[in-house]
């Protein structure tokens, strides 16, 4: 594996409120430990604009108005944190805003590629969220699991890794059934599993594992594996990403 993407939820990167300073910090010697040790090209797809614009101005985000403000004030936040922990390291971060319209475009696909190739040539991270301050509701990827999906194809990766609030996928709900037992490999997905009502944990998040889901879908059709694991103990992480052994968490790949 040479590139990686890394999609990180909101439920991980905030609680209570505030940005989860430790989990965040958790991520960070992760990648930087796949970057300098392991020499892999890594970009960070990162939700938390909104909670982190929360931490300043207390606005109900179920109004898509409002929802916007709080990505424009915390965006910035969200990066300063990142920046200074990474430099910690000798890792420079750069910032790009996606909106679904993006990928629509060859010319304007062109030109993101061309500018991602610079910066991991370069050893930069970086660093990607959805432009939520300037698009219109149909222009949403609406959540950043199918943003990270349209990240790893468009930009060449090896690999889709998602860590979450959830450490994998089940047979059935873990949180409803005490019997449910983790998937570590999956091959294909039923299209009813893809319409099911998707549910999030967290009063800011917007996806679920019905978007994670899609997302491995999108992937597994284009030869391109997905991970699934916890954002909050990283653990799993290490193991497969690090060191090779997939101990836990969940693999989607499609059958060669």
């Amino acid at each position: 594996m040479k590139r990686l993407v890394i999609k990180v939820g909101t439920a991980v990167l905030t609680q209570d409120g505030q940005l989860a300073i430790e989990r965040m910090e958790n991520l960070v010697d992760l990648i930087a430990k796949l970057k300098n040790e392991k020499n892999l090209e890594v970009i960070l797809v990162s939700s938390g604009a909104v909670g982190a614009g929360f931490t300043s101005l207390k606005l109900d985000k179920k109004i898509l108005a409002n929802k916007q403000a709080l990505a424009a004030i915390g965006q910035p936040l969200l990066l300063k944190h990142y920046k200074k922990r990474f430099k910690e390291h000798g890792i420079t971060c750069a910032q790009m805003l996606f909106i679904a319209d993006d990928f629509d475009s060859r010319k304007r696909t062109q030109n993101a590629q061309n500018v991602m190739e610079i910066l991991l040539e370069n050893k930069i991270l970086p660093i990607i969220n959805e432009n939520d301050v300037i698009a219109s509701y149909e222009l949403l990827f609406g959540d950043n699991d199918q943003l990270a999906a349209h990240v790893a194809y468009h930009f060449n990766a090896d690999m889709l890794a998602i860590l979450s609030d959830i450490d994998g996928y089940y047979n059935k709900n873990p949180r409803e059934f005490e019997d449910a037992i983790l998937q570590k490999e999956v091959f294909e997905i039923d299209p009813d599993e893809l319409e099911m009502k998707h549910t999030a944990n967290s009063e800011f998040a917007t996806g679920g594992i019905v978007t994670k889901l899609k997302a491995a879908d999108f992937l597994m059709k284009r030869g391109i594996p997905m991970y699934l694991t916890s954002g909050f103990d990283l653990t799993n992480a290490y193991d497969f990403l690090v060191d090779g052994n997939h101990k836990s968490g969940t693999i989607f790949k499609a059958k060669k």
